[in-house]
């Protein structure tokens, strides 16, 4: 079984793909950040860095996708090969950060890369509002991050929620701005209701 999360940066997606992991001993598979080569350039020159990160987080995304399905393991997925389709590549070309060329190149890879995998048995999509994600962007303190724009963060939570609107899959939807599963254990034991309920039809 293939369960992913998606949500914008700093909501709480690592955290929360690592607490699962640990609950129902679910194999986590992270966003490749520590070792991606584009990130820093990305963030102090994104018109130059844009199409080169995106690419590598596409390609990094395929091949964990064809490595989840090949390992008849039930696997949680930190983010999703959809996002950087839907949401963060077209938000680089809708703001002039990625050139036109690149994002219809960059584009027809996904179509292709996308029909060969299948989608993943449950999304859970973390909601959150841009204070709340720029607290825990903070919290964290990843010094790439620093540079990072509220209108940039503020455009993505836009994409992010247009996209899941017209989301087809099973999708469970969590409010991080009302759900504190980071340091409160009863918020936490919701969110696995939640999806003991949806995995299995329990409650």
């Amino acid at each position: 079984m293939h369960i992913a999360i998606a949500g914008n940066i700093g909501s709480g997606k690592t955290t929360l793909t690592s607490l699962l992991s640990k609950h129902f001993g679910w194999e986590a598979h992270y966003e490749d950040v520590d070792d991606n080569p584009y990130l820093n350039d990305f963030y102090e020159d994104m018109q130059r860095w844009s199409f080169n990160l995106q690419v590598y987080f596409l390609n990094s995304r395929f091949n964990q996708v064809l490595d989840i399905r090949k390992s008849g393991k039930t696997v949680i997925q930190d983010r999703t090969i959809y996002e950087d389709a839907y949401i963060f590549a077209p938000n680089l070309h809708a703001m002039g950060l990625m050139t036109t060329r690149d994002f219809e190149n960059y584009s027809s890879l996904f179509q292709l890369m996308s029909s060969m995998v299948d989608p993943p048995d449950l999304l859970i999509y973390l909601r959150s509002t841009v204070p709340t994600l720029v607290k825990q962007i903070q919290n964290r303190g990843r010094k790439y991050e620093n540079t990072i724009r509220l209108d940039y963060l503020k455009r993505l939570n836009e994409r992010y929620e247009a996209w899941i609107g017209k989301y087809e899959g099973k999708l469970l939807i969590v409010d991080v701005d009302k759900n504190n599963f980071i340091e409160n254990k009863e918020d936490l034991s919701g969110v696995i209701d939640k999806i003991n309920a949806e995995l299995h039809g329990l409650f």
